[in-house]
């Protein structure tokens, strides 16, 4: 058992992935499902059944290949939702997965040992795996289009989609984002509100205000994403007035983005959040109870 994994007791990978996903969907985060707010179309119990039938997966997947694990997280979610509840966590997490079998510790040259490995066969099953999943605003494109054939390398895929989708990025920068801006800011939020749940609230905020959500920008387009990231810089700004202005410009932003149905949904913004996570926990820096200080042995 490493020491990356003493603090669970040697939980498995899949049962930390099962952990990730439901502190991210459990915390409030705004314009997202949480233990507080369902959709019409999807609840809470969708994306908490979800996390744990792609931590089954996870483990079962063990010994195959980063695009083999994609496409059996998906079957299994759509068996279990059936509909997209993960696809973006299940391209991220999948590969940090990956990443943790070859390394002690999570970081950005683990992540690109791992996506230099990656070839034509896992760009085919992740090519499957979202047409199956069929994300919302997922459109046409002229290179590298979901419908059309797999391309021999998936990374000049994700190449091709970087400046539109966050997510696409990171397998183009190592999962840079992830390492050295998601997960810190969760710990910085953890640190300032003293409360894990408001530090992925923080995070989630923060990572709005820095990128416009790619979900809401494929959606809803381009104007309506700045739109979205100039509230959350709003709240994050409102911070410097105390907590109470924060949380009152989240809840600003939440009605905001919850006010035509849930086409606003910040869900990729979500997604790089249950990376954060999956690192935190795996790397020992977010470690139970979850909901008391100090929050590290």
């Amino acid at each position: 058992m490493s020491n990356s994994l003493s603090w669970c007791h040697g939980l498995s990978r899949g049962r930390l992935v099962e952990l990730a996903c439901l502190l991210e969907v459990t915390a409030s985060k705004p314009g997202n499902v949480h233990r507080g707010a369902d959709f019409e179309d999807v609840s809470f119990i969708d994306f908490a059944t979800s996390a744990v039938a792609m931590g089954q997966a996870i483990d079962e997947s063990a010994g195959k290949g980063y695009g083999q694990t994609v496409l059996a997280v998906a079957n299994r979610t759509l068996a279990v939702a059936g509909s997209n509840t993960n696809l973006g966590i299940n391209l991220l997490l999948s590969l940090l997965v990956q990443a943790s079998r070859q390394a002690e510790t999570l970081d950005v040259d683990a992540a690109k040992s791992v996506l230099n490995q990656l070839d034509g066969s896992d760009a085919a099953d992740v090519y499957a795996a979202i047409r199956k999943m069929s994300p919302g605003g997922i459109g046409q494109t002229e290179v590298h289009d979901v419908n059309d054939s797999a391309p021999a390398s998936l990374i000049d895929a994700m190449d091709a989609a970087k400046d539109r989708d966050v997510i696409a990025a990171q397998f183009t920068n190592g999962f840079a984002d992830v390492f050295r801006k998601i997960l810190p800011w969760i710990l910085d939020g953890r640190d300032q509100f003293n409360d894990l749940v408001h530090g992925i609230v923080w995070a989630h905020v923060r990572l709005m205000a820095t990128h416009p959500d790619s979900l809401i920008a494929r959606k809803c387009g381009s104007a309506v994403a700045e739109q979205s990231q100039a509230m959350a810089s709003t709240a994050i700004e409102s911070l410097a007035n105390g907590p109470e202005s924060f949380f009152a410009a989240v809840a600003n932003l939440d009605f905001w983005l919850r006010a035509d149905g849930h086409r606003r949904n910040p869900g990729t913004t979500a997604d790089m959040i249950a990376a954060g996570l999956f690192v935190g926990l795996y790397n020992g820096d977010i470690v139970p109870p979850f909901t008391k200080p100090p929050f590290a042995s």
